[in-house]
């Protein structure tokens, strides 16, 4: 396979995530195909989805497929057995919500090799194939690893088939990766669910009285609970640690108020931080090779100042 050419997709679990991926990947010209349980959404679309996994397994390790692991944290132990059975020499990445576990899991099951993780920060309340959507990817940051040990080989083809899928690329270590989103998506899923509790406990009168800011705040809440808990509590040391940054935050804002009838740190902290976040512009990395001498580490500290990979020399 010559830099150019696409690398067939072989995408396990065709849900929100997994299911727009495949989507966009055969509209991008991939020769993609998938797994699923329940197959029969997805083939009624005219996309090649089957519940035989042993089948597509085989495909894959016959064609040299980039494996995409995209089934719910408590899933992945037994997905990577059957990788490990039937295609392990395939290159293969994940598209989960936290990095440090799949890559313990990975290498229990003798991958690593040829694993490079991924996350593409995006996603809706709704949940299954019929929630996919092939543009879920445009402009949003794709998160790919750059662990110690990961080759060049299968990170290429993990970073060509993000920015194919209308993604750019944020580079990354696993256990970085899981503190920076424990603040940004597993605790505003855990907020929302407060939220939706408080509101819910004001009965009709104020569920009939909420508007925009309660609406906008729980929309994460309607997620199913079995996904959000599948989401968050594999991270949970990290989520751990920024609970209870925030519980040390919304406990100095009551004081405030009972003692002095104010919010005004609380107001003027949050209100800097959305400004810090609408005003933070991605840059685009141009100078680092994989493959080069150190180039992991580049890629690393380029990713932490806010780099992105938005093409491909």
């Amino acid at each position: 396979m010559t830099p150019d050419q696409k690398a067939p997709v072989c995408v396990l679990g065709t849900g929100l995530i997994g299911g727009s991926l495949l989507r966009a990947a055969v509209g991008a010209g991939y020769d993609a195909w998938g797994y699923n349980r329940s197959e029969a959404g997805a083939r009624a679309d005219g996309f090649d989805v089957t519940g035989d996994l042993l089948g597509v397994l085989t495909r894959a390790a016959d064609t040299d497929a980039l494996i995409v692991v995209a089934v719910p944290m408590p899933a992945v132990d037994h997905i990577l057995a059957e990788v490990a059975t039937f295609a392990p020499r395939c290159s293969l990445t994940d598209v989960v919500s936290v990095k440090a576990p799949v890559a313990e899991a990975v290498r229990r099951h003798g991958l690593a090799a040829r694993y490079v993780g991924g996350h593409p920060m995006a996603g809706t309340s709704e949940s299954g194939w019929a929630a996919t959507d092939p543009g879920l990817f445009r402009a949003a940051a794709w998160a790919v690893g750059v662990d110690e040990g990961t080759h060049p080989e299968p990170w290429l083809r993990v970073v060509r088939l993000a920015l194919a899928c209308g993604a750019v690329v944020t580079p990354v270590v696993a256990d970085e990766h899981d503190r920076a989103v424990a603040r940004i998506s597993h605790l505003p899923h855990v907020l929302a669910e407060a939220l939706a509790v408080a509101g819910a406990a004001g009965g009709d009168l104020a569920l009939g009285l909420a508007a925009g800011s309660f609406r906008d705040g729980t929309r994460v809440a309607a997620t199913a609970p079995d996904l959000v808990r599948a989401i968050c509590e594999p991270n949970a040391t990290a989520l751990l640690d920024v609970l209870e940054e925030t519980l040390t935050v919304l406990t100095a804002a009551r004081d405030s108020l009972r003692d002095e009838a104010t919010l005004v740190d609380l107001v003027e902290a949050g209100h800097d931080g959305r400004e810090r976040y609408e005003t933070t512009q991605r840059w685009e990395i141009t100078d680092i090779r994989p493959g080069d001498h150190n180039w992991l580490e580049a890629l690393r500290e380029a990713g932490q100042r806010g780099g992105v990979i938005t093409k491909l020399d």
